[in-house]
């Protein structure tokens, strides 16, 4: 079966400036093993725009001023929205055990952002968590949502899954936050009400990013797998920049920030490992 690309009958000398723009853009590596996914999830973009060629496509991505909406339809292209309630739970516990009861102590404002938020599921299941754990009635709590694409953001903000993404949430849990509809399951207004608010966000865009992230927790998981280590350090930085001190960033399980600069250490609490920025940094 042709691929999309393939049916463009494009050569691939494109395919590594259009790697390098979205890089550049966004932060996603595809090297030349990877240029024929490339080319195939951006193929019937390409198509729709009556384009002839990737080599167009990159002309508008790059220098065109109004090609700011394109980029949108770019990051739905390529965007891996896989993720589901409950992932990585030991780290969000260890939030709301440990980290929240901190800042309350030290009458900080309990202000969380996670991004990327893919389709709502990470800040759902932390506001969950602090739910259960009754901190909703004993603190002002603020959980903002973002993610860089608008399609993925949409679905977060219609607030409708599959079971797949319930596939690990305790059976009590998806039974008092969620009610069935049709083959899907919708979550309660009353949770999706707990997160504060929901916006489109690009992690390399400076604009996008200072003022999410004056807060003292910022849950960044799974997304730096598919940066390059110079748009991690980038994009940490500018966590760094923004947050107080003494402030937590979390980060997927399979990734590390011990390759980069940054005045983030590594420290273990509550059973989780977690990243601190130091009062001093």
């Amino acid at each position: 079966m042709t691929s999309p690309a393939e049916s463009l009958g494009l050569s691939s000398a494109a395919l590594p400036l259009l790697a390098a723009v979205v890089q550049d853009r966004l932060g996603l590596v595809y090297e030349s093993q990877r240029y024929d996914v490339l080319a195939d999830r951006l193929a019937p973009l390409v198509l729709e725009r009556g384009f002839e060629s990737f080599l167009d496509y990159y002309y508008l991505l790059k220098y065109d001023a109004e090609a700011g909406e394109e980029w949108g339809r770019v990051i739905d292209a390529l965007s891996v929205p896989e993720t589901y309630f409950w992932r990585e739970i030991d780290q969000l516990r260890a939030v709301v055990n440990h980290i929240v009861p901190a800042l309350v102590a030290r009458g900080a404002p309990v202000r969380v952002w996670s991004v990327p938020c893919a389709t709502g599921e990470e800040p759902l299941t932390l506001a969950m968590l602090l739910e259960e754990a009754g901190w909703f009635a004993r603190a002002p709590i603020e959980i903002h949502a973002s993610e860089g694409s608008p399609a993925a953001l949409a679905r977060a903000r219609a607030g409708l899954y599959r079971e797949r993404s319930l596939r690990t949430l305790p059976l009590a849990l998806r039974d008092r936050y969620f009610a069935p509809e049709g083959d899907r399951w919708r979550v309660s207004p009353a949770l999706q009400a707990r997160v504060t608010s929901w916006s489109v966000a690009n992690l390399l865009c400076e604009g996008d990013v200072a003022p999410h992230a004056r807060v003292p927790v910022i849950l960044c998981r799974n997304v730096f797998i598919y940066f390059s280590s110079s748009a991690i350090e980038r994009v940490v930085d500018s966590f760094a920049r923004a947050m107080p001190p003494r402030a937590y960033l979390c980060v997927g399980a399979s990734e590390s920030l011990l390759k980069i600069r940054s005045p983030f250490v590594l420290e273990e609490i509550g059973g989780a490992f977690v990243y601190v920025k130091g009062e001093d940094a």
